[in-house]
């Protein structure tokens, strides 16, 4: 393994938090975060920041935060199993066509994206589904039972939006992509969650975190770290519901990404292996594990597993490089990795700094939308993903590093 890369910060009052910054922009809001994080009194052993660290909603984005006997769920926060998917495909580089735009836009057709109200479809989310796919019934048709459960202790989310966001992509930095690895072989890889379900059960649950802490009368240095002890009313409630939120999340990446594979296959007209290689994982979550003596939850927001030998994926912004990985197994950092090159600036501030040129010089080579809407997106929105990877490099290794040539962007 290569010397460790992470930095200590020991503040009074709480644990230690690991940081694997070094080479790569820690913004001090950013640090503030980790510090009220580090005071809580149920924090196992210290907190572990990766290189993609940056401001978050309660709690940071790129920390790995293990508890006992208590969860936070503004830790896991409202894209509860976000996480990312990719597959190599028997496709060659020299097999796809000059443009690639009919290849974007068949994409786009065959797996909804984005969030517009469409007047004439009578007000319907055009990132959701109007009636339901054969395949699209067939994989709720495993998630329904259970949710229907959790809908009789919680009714508010039977009316949410859950089988018809199955197998759609989302908005903000969701995406599909189609990729090519260091030997010209094609991948798609793609970026989602749990959707609008997803949302309304972490939302719902950090409202009911806080409410418990006012009855109780618990201060905390930010309210958004309220939290859920172990044995109280709703903590079994929310675990059950993360569980199933986490199971919607791979079961919407594993619909999409059949759907992507047959759209390429349709629009290329060939017959191509689809699952040389496959990865899907989870990178806003929480698992119950065993580090360092204790059985612990481990929350990762924006975080990645990477175990020794487990296999994750690291994806630079929309202009950039990503990296199928391989993890280390290093337990200073509980076994985890960066989720992405994480973000330097705000959505506000990069529509407001970054034109339209710039972006357009930044994605040259990439089938992609390339107007207003994206540049919140746009690379330079994002740290460099190559200083990322330098500071995790004994968290894992690089096992292949993809390149994009179409970007669908929700």
């Amino acid at each position: 393994m290569n010397q460790q890369n992470y930095e200590v910060t020991q503040i009074a009052g709480g644990v230690p938090i690991k940081s694997w910054t070094r080479g790569v922009h820690f913004e001090e809001e950013a640090r503030q975060q980790l510090i009220n994080l580090s005071r809580l009194p149920f924090i196992h052993k210290w907190i572990a920041a990766m290189p993609d660290v940056h401001l978050g909603k309660g709690a940071t984005i790129g920390s790995v935060v293990p508890t006992v006997n208590a969860i936070i769920p503004a830790a896991v926060g409202v894209d509860i199993g976000c996480g990312m998917m990719a597959v190599k495909t028997g496709i060659r580089a020299d097999q796809l066509p000059d443009s690639l735009r009919d290849v974007r836009h068949a994409i786009e057709r065959a797996v909804p994206h984005g969030r517009e109200m469409q007047r004439h479809r009578g007000g319907r989310d055009k990132g959701a589904w109007g009636e339901l796919p054969d395949d699209v019934a067939t994989a709720w048709s495993g998630l329904a039972e259970p949710f229907n459960q959790l809908c009789e202790k919680y009714k508010l989310l039977k009316n949410t939006n859950n089988a018809h966001h199955l197998g759609t992509l989302g908005t903000g930095n969701h995406f599909i992509e189609v990729c090519l690895d260091e030997s010209d072989a094609v991948w798609v890889m793609l970026h989602s969650g749990s959707r609008g379900v997803g949302n309304r059960i972490g939302t719902h649950f950090i409202e009911l975190a806080q409410k418990e802490m006012q009855r109780w009368q618990i201060q905390l240095p930010d309210r958004d770290l309220a939290y859920l002890p172990e044995g109280s009313e709703y903590f079994a409630d929310y675990v059950q519901a993360v569980e199933w939120a986490q199971h919607f999340a791979r079961v919407n990446r594993d619909v999409m990404m059949a759907r992507v594979l047959k759209t390429l296959s349709a629009t290329l007209n060939l017959d191509f292996e689809a699952r040389l290689a496959a990865v899907n994982c989870h990178h806003n979550y929480v698992s119950r594990e065993h580090h360092y003596g204790k059985d612990v939850l481990v929350t990762r927001k924006g975080a990645v597993r990477a175990g020794l030998g487990e296999w994750g994926i690291i994806p630079g912004s929309m202009g950039a490089k990503s990296f199928i990985v391989r993890g280390l197994g290093n337990e200073e950092s509980f076994c985890s990795c960066s989720h992405g090159a994480g973000r330097v600036m705000s959505r506000t501030a990069a529509k407001k700094r970054v034109s339209l040129e710039q972006h357009i010089a930044a994605t040259e080579g990439v089938e992609c939308r390339k107007d207003q809407s994206v540049i919140d997106e746009t690379p330079a929105a994002y740290k460099p993903i190559e200083q990322v990877m330098q500071a995790q490099s004994d968290l894992v290794e690089i096992m292949h590093t993809l390149k994009q040539v179409v970007c669908v962007k929700g």
